[in-house]
């Protein structure tokens, strides 16, 4: 895991992933991911998305940094990364877009950040009935 800062203030955390259909672990897309902890769902550039055989099933509005809206579609994706296996919705963002890994996925997996020390973190599981 890298932890980058800038000015003091801001982290950035990157850490390595793999992307790929479910069940079909052979076709990956691996790459470093940003984590954006103000991003619910994950994004990969299209074409990687494509070429490891996720297709999309929908398309949904988010609403960008800038807070403008933008409509992408999404697929649903097995997701690796830290050892631990996860899936979900993943955006399929345009081709020159940095790989963002969103909270929903970090939290699946047990991981979070914080805010303090701009580490990750294992978070308590917890199953109530």
């Amino acid at each position: 895991m890298v932890v980058r800062r800038r000015g003091g203030r801001v982290g950035f955390i990157r850490i390595p992933v793999s992307v790929m259909a479910p069940g079909r672990s052979q076709d990956r897309y691996e790459a470093s991911f940003l984590i954006d902890t103000g991003a619910i769902d994950s994004m990969v550039p299209s074409s990687e998305l494509e070429k490891v055989g996720i297709e999309p099933i929908g398309r949904k509005t988010y609403e960008l940094a800038d807070g403008t809206y933008k409509e992408f579609p999404f697929g649903i994706a097995q997701i690796e990364f830290l050892g631990a296996i996860t899936g979900g919705l993943v955006i399929f963002g345009p081709d020159d877009a940095e790989p963002l890994l969103g909270v929903t996925a970090l939290e699946s997996a047990g991981l979070g950040v914080d805010p303090a020390t701009q580490t990750l973190r294992k978070l308590p599981h917890a199953l109530r009935l």
